[in-house]
């Protein structure tokens, strides 16, 4: 029966463990009786495998010792015997498992046994028979795992062998294939051959060899090491300072240390950490910022290479905020950071951002955000610099002095009223007349009519016909304003303006200036108000029609690349990615405190949110988009 067993083995099928199955009876001429036990001996081996594969190591090595004495003449001891010598190999018992591989015949001597003898002859030290098998084996297909173990003696040989730099290239070769997990391995391997096993020459060649990787970057570390153990700090601090801003490799932070020991300053990358929603509720909006901020690196041409963005996501959450600010702070080391976006988190990472003393560019709407502190910065379009944007047009502009406002009694009409009452006393003007309603409302009679000054329960009359005296009268009649007020600001969406414009002119209010928020441009504005909002001024913080040059650049760029139009958002993104890029290609700006000083000096930077400085609160001061309605089009009219 045992000279079927070179048919036996070469029949065998590779599975994802790499282990040896069983060919069916059929392939044998055997007795009933023989292939009934057979089948048996099949399910007592695959049962063992499984337990294998499960990582029940003990019990299938304890099941396959039985298997081995009980069917001492059974045509299935060689791949007992293979899976036997795996579960020796990887327990760490080379030995043992040599002495069942030695038990395989001649004939029986598959690629998979060989490797596993290769691989245990490179661990018991007999590292030049075992590369010798090893190296024979580069032709033959084995399973991702088989593979990964056949490269990994290899390495293991070559490095015994004295040949770490041959080593180093079969880490290279697997690195490409292998999962986080495995590679996280092979660099560990890299790191103690690069700093045990390899002279300060084959050091360099692995740098040059391997460059713009991991492996090349640690190559790099340990040849920094060496300069500073002879004592040239200058070369040492030449070869650090690069890997502290490229690739990303496991022994940064030993390269951060080594800096921070050669120069005696904390060492801080040259990198902006950008906190946003990716997930959650709200990541749909922070998707579309970042975006922007995408576009912005992609166009972004300096003298060199652009400071690294590392995205973190908040969820939304202030408290995942603060924790990802203190990680960019303390453990990225970065420069400067943008966001969060909403308000709960951009007002924790805020006060955090002002202990850490880590510039922050906010981009939530969040009133007094800047307020935490003097490295807290605000770049979005607030409720108050919309406000003073409208009311500096009409009074200084337009010589309005007499405001009435028509607002929903939600938050942000409450906020809207306040800010504009503020505003037009600031410069002198007046309210005379403040109406609120229910956010929700479609009837507006009451409020127009308390506006005007009437009694909102008197009933409507019926306009009779004039005669012809009183017609004529009226010709020579002084024209009467029908409200008390020049102007009337509403701070509300396009969809309710739409029901109260008509309104206001239906009940007598007319020939008057309407004012609004950002909130007002939408096509929807004239398509549901039509005439009725014809010459009325609201602002944005960004009119992707605007003439502006560099606007309309963006948005080309932008449906380039992405096949739809920008909001906002992606133009709030592209303008904070775009500032900290400029003031970090600055050559003197080399600390946080150089990036907050630069923020609070920034003179009207050309953003596609409108020219932007800093005032002395952090808050931006811009010069927003006044938009108006002419012919039924929304147009930009500064």
């Amino acid at each position: 029966m045992m000279k079927a067993i070179g048919t036996i083995i070469g029949a065998c099928l590779l599975v994802s463990a790499g282990l040896c199955l069983v060919p069916p009876a059929s392939a044998i001429q055997l007795t009933f009786t023989e292939q009934q036990a057979l089948v048996l001996q099949k399910a007592e081996l695959r049962q063992a495998e499984e337990l294998y594969r499960a990582g029940r190591a003990e019990e299938a090595l304890s099941q396959l010792r039985g298997f081995v004495v009980r069917y001492f003449d059974s045509p299935l001891l060689p791949p007992a015997y293979l899976l036997i010598s795996r579960i020796f190999l990887d327990g760490g018992q080379p030995d043992e498992a040599l002495l069942y591989l030695g038990r395989i015949p001649p004939e029986g001597m598959v690629p998979e046994v060989r490797l596993l003898e290769g691989a245990a002859l490179v661990v018991t030290g007999k590292a030049e028979a075992g590369v010798a098998i090893l190296e024979g084996l580069a032709g033959a297909e084995f399973t991702g795992e088989d593979e990964a173990r056949r490269l990994s003696a290899l390495t293991e040989g070559r490095a015994l062998l004295g040949e770490p730099l041959r080593a180093l290239l079969f880490i290279h070769q697997k690195l490409s294939g292998a999962d986080p997990g495995q590679q996280s391995k092979l660099l560990e391997q890299a790191h103690l051959l690069l700093q045990d096993r390899a002279g300060a020459g084959e050091v360099a060649e692995a740098a040059f060899m391997f460059q713009g990787t991991a492996l090349g970057a640690d190559a790099n570390l340990q040849l920094a090491r060496l300069a500073a153990l002879r004592g040239d700090a200058v070369r040492a601090r030449e070869l650090v300072r690069p890997l502290l801003q490229g690739v990303p490799f496991p022994y940064r932070s030993e390269a951060v240390q080594l800096w921070e020991e050669l120069t005696g300053e904390a060492f801080l990358q040259r990198a902006v950490g950008v906190l946003l929603p990716l997930s959650g509720r709200y990541r749909a909006f922070g998707e579309l910022v970042r975006r922007g901020m995408d576009l912005a690196l992609e166009t972004h041409h300096g003298d060199q290479p652009p400071p690294r963005f590392i995205f973190r996501d908040t969820g939304g959450d202030a408290l995942r905020g603060v924790e990802a600010l203190d990680e960019l702070a303390n453990g990225e080391r970065v420069m400067a950071a943008i966001g969060p976006l909403t308000g709960g988190a951009a007002a924790e990472a805020a006060v955090r951002a002002q202990l850490e003393d880590l510039p922050l560019l906010a981009l939530s709407q969040r009133e007094g955000l800047a307020e935490a502190g003097d490295v807290v910065f605000r770049n979005s379009l607030t409720s108050r610099l919309q406000v003073q944007t409208l009311v500096r047009h009409a009074m200084d502009e337009g010589g309005t002095t007499t405001f009435g406002i028509l607002y929903p009694e939600n938050k942000l009409g409450l906020e809207m009223t306040d800010l504009f009452t503020e505003a037009v006393l600031e410069r002198g003007g007046q309210v005379v007349a403040l109406e609120g309603y229910p956010a929700q409302a479609t009837d507006f009679r009451r409020q127009i009519k308390l506006l005007m000054g009437l009694d909102p329960d008197a009933p409507d009359e019926e306009a009779e016909p004039a005669s012809e005296a009183e017609m004529l009268e009226g010709l020579f009649l002084p024209d009467t304003p029908s409200a008390p007020f020049e102007a009337l600001f509403i701070p509300d969406y396009a969809d309710r303006v739409g029901l109260i414009a008509p309104q206001l002119a239906f009940y007598g209010i007319e020939d008057l200036l309407l004012l609004g928020i950002n909130g007002w441009n939408s096509p929807e504005l004239t398509r549901i108000a039509g005439s009725y909002v014809e010459g009325s001024i609201f602002v944005d913080g960004f009119f992707r029609f605007s003439p502006y040059p560099f606007v309309r650049e963006f948005v080309d760029l932008y449906f380039q690349k992405y096949g739809e139009e920008p909001s906002i958002l992606e133009a709030q993104g592209f303008d904070a990615a775009g500032i900290l890029l400029s003031l970090l290609d600055r050559p003197e700006v080399i600390s946080r405190e150089d990036v907050r000083a630069a923020l609070s000096a920034l003179r009207n930077y050309p953003g596609v949110t409108g020219a932007t400085s800093f005032g002395p609160s952090g808050d931006a001061d811009k010069v927003l988009f006044l938009l108006q309605v002419q012919n039924g089009n929304i147009v930009q009219i500064n």
